[in-house]
């Protein structure tokens, strides 16, 4: 019986709007990805699928917003390395990001560029190791928030290139970059689609991406470990997410739908241009993925000696 009723929810759902949670403020990556999946969905889902920015607590406000609703498929997060992250940072957190989540799917990931204000007399990821070296504790670097991708990308930048950089966390990658095109920050290892556009227009200098590989959308951008520091390596990740006790056959619906719009040739053209790659893997393979993720966290919160600020 309670089979037939999980079945008979999943055939009707959804019957009103739906909420795609980004823990950001607007202009990042997490918020792009969030609003290309959300308006596709919007068009084929047969209801609105709204994205609502919750930006604060180092993604923590959305998160946390998200882990408490009501386990209906109504409000979903957008979530991704502070979720991990913050799981090592914070002793107490107000939600368990493996007990409090169903996960949905791992819908894309992406590099960071580590990008420089012009003003900077830099041209290399090599110039600007030896400009930090010169000026220790002088330059500074922005980041999303705490535990974001970008500010493990400068973290770990600052562990291996053995530099004193200073760390300004913002609420969102819009933010973020707002203030380095103002030249009031030296530096932010943003995601691609936030600042791939200034660095096209001449407005940021790019310098690095921390993948392996070269992105598809700026291939002549070197990597960060062929450039200047081997082995580097560091990448955002978006990944969906539902309440704990969601009814699988929603969190299956969602998954066949969000599974099916990543795979339209528009949707993957629209992500590379920002030099975002597609996963769409399944709710196990995130959860699998989440749990990896933990344990690299762990690792390279405790080497580099990162605490919250």
């Amino acid at each position: 019986m309670l089979a037939s009723l999980s079945d008979v929810h999943a055939q009707a759902y959804p019957t009103r709007p739906i909420r795609f949670i980004a823990p950001y403020v607007p202009g990042g990556g997490v918020d792009f990805v969030a609003r290309v999946v959300a308006g596709k969905l919007s068009e084929t889902i047969g209801q609105q699928v709204i994205v609502e920015n919750r930006p604060g607590g180092g993604t923590n406000i959305g998160s946390e917003l998200v882990a408490r609703a009501a386990a209906d498929g109504y409000t979903l997060l957008v979530g991704g390395v502070p979720n991990t992250v913050n799981a090592v940072f914070f002793k107490k957190l107000p939600y368990d990001v493996v007990r409090d989540f169903a996960p949905i799917s791992q819908m894309t990931t992406a590099p960071n560029i580590l990008a420089v204000h012009p003003s900077l007399p830099v041209r290399t990821a090599k110039e600007l190791i030896a400009l930090a070296k010169t000026r220790r504790g002088e330059l500074t670097f922005a980041s999303a928030g705490v535990g974001s991708s970008n500010h493990l990308s400068g973290e770990l930048f600052r562990v291996m290139a053995g530099v004193d950089i200073v760390h300004i966390p913002y609420k969102g990658g819009g933010a973020a970059v707002t203030d380095l095109l103002a030249g009031q920050v030296s530096m932010y290892f943003g995601t691609t689609p936030s600042t791939v556009p200034y660095v096209r227009a001449g407005r940021l200098r790019a310098l690095a991406v921390t993948s392996l590989k070269r992105s598809r959308a700026t291939p002549d951008i070197p990597t960060m470990a062929e450039s200047a520091i081997p082995g580097f390596e560091n990448a955002a990740w978006h990944g969906l997410m539902a309440p704990a006790g969601t009814p699988a056959a929603v969190i299956e619906k969602l998954h066949a739908e969000v599974t099916r719009a990543l795979r339209l040739p528009e949707i993957i053209e629209r992500m590379a241009s920002q030099g975002v790659d597609v996963i769409g893997g399944t709710p196990a393979e995130l959860a699998a993925f989440i749990k990896q993720d933990l344990v690299k966290y762990e690792k390279l919160v405790k080497s580099a000696g990162l605490r919250v600020e």
